[in-house]
């Protein structure tokens, strides 16, 4: 049986969009040994990209991050500035246009006639969904989101987004792309503007705002917050750990004793979305599926190990900086 283009194992990635995201992705996927071809129709889009990327591997290197010379990396890298060229006989397409909805939605029917039909194109939006960008299309069921974070070479998570028209085996290819080029894909079960990345990124911003509105706190005063608080810890552990390990008995202890505060602050802000019992409880169950309550306490251990690593790598830094 002879292979599709998507399922060859050399076959190019194609980068449509050569901005930092763009760039960002050429990177990832070159690194994971992958030919790639980026595209942007602006000549001084493909030389900004061009240093872009050389500066990026060079540092990269200096921090003992790639496994080759950055030469062999970059060699993998064609900078094209025909779509049809960029996208012929490509095994994946990841579109990084600007956000805006009808340049994308343009774009995609320029790809959907120019790229193989079995090839998946995915959008690199950072809140458009695709059922807005691709619902136009022939064939829209190969079409979905994958946003990254930023840059996608240093942070590794992905958000791998379907519409409800996206064919299951697209989303489960690009899932595999991505992890095999090294990447953490997070499959989105319900497509929703934001997806999660931002709308958890939105929240925190919302309360910031409000924070920096009302005069408790200046801007400064809100970043050192997450920067010695809060970021120390979601550096290597997310929300509902972290809540887990703070309270003896976990999850379950920590809602009953801050539910109450917590729900009296959502109101304060106009949103009314209690922890109900239910909810909690459901949490719960797949948090002592990650780790059971036996285990709490060394697991508390290990995260003070990585507080205690996090501050020393600080201390060398801040050190050898002067």
């Amino acid at each position: 049986m002879n292979q599709t283009i998507s399922e060859r194992a050399d076959a190019p990635i194609a980068v449509v969009g050569a901005g930092p995201i763009g760039a960002g992705f050429a990177i990832v996927f070159a690194r994971a040994g992958h030919p790639v071809r980026l595209h942007d129709p602006e000549p001084a889009s493909l030389d900004g990209a061009r240093r872009y990327i050389a500066n990026s591997l060079a540092q990269l290197a200096e921090h003992g991050l790639l496994d080759e010379t950055t030469d062999a990396i970059a060699a993998r890298i064609d900078h094209v500035g025909d779509l049809g060229t960029a996208v012929a006989d490509v095994a994946h397409i990841q579109e990084c246009a600007p956000e805006r909805l009808e340049l994308k939605r343009d774009l995609f029917e320029q790809i959907e006639r120019l790229a193989p039909q079995d090839t998946v194109i995915a959008s690199s939006a950072s809140a458009i969904p695709a059922s807005q960008s691709a619902s136009h299309l022939k064939s829209r069921e190969r079409c979905l989101v994958c946003h990254p974070a930023n840059p996608p070479f240093l942070i590794p998570v992905i958000e791998i987004v379907p519409a409800p028209f996206t064919a299951p085996a697209c989303a489960e290819r690009t899932h595999a792309l991505m992890a095999g080029a090294g990447m953490k894909p997070i499959m989105v079960r319900k497509e929703i503007e934001g997806f999660v990345l931002n709308r958890l990124q939105g929240a925190m911003l919302r309360e910031a705002y409000c924070l920096f509105r009302d005069g408790i706190a200046s801007v400064d005063e809100i970043d050192e917050i997450v920067r010695n608080g809060l970021g120390m810890r979601w550096s290597f552990i997310g929300p509902f750990e972290t809540v887990d390990l703070n309270t003896r008995g976990g999850l379950a202890a920590h809602a009953l004793r801050m539910g109450p505060a917590y729900a009296r602050m959502g109101k304060e802000r106009g949103q009314d979305d209690p922890w109900t019992a239910d909810l909690v409880e459901r949490a719960t169950a797949e948090r002592r599926e990650l780790l059971h309550l036996d285990d709490w306490q060394e697991r508390v251990e290990w995260r003070d190990r990585q507080l205690m690593a996090l501050l020393g790598h600080r201390r060398a830094r801040d050190a050898k900086s002067g």
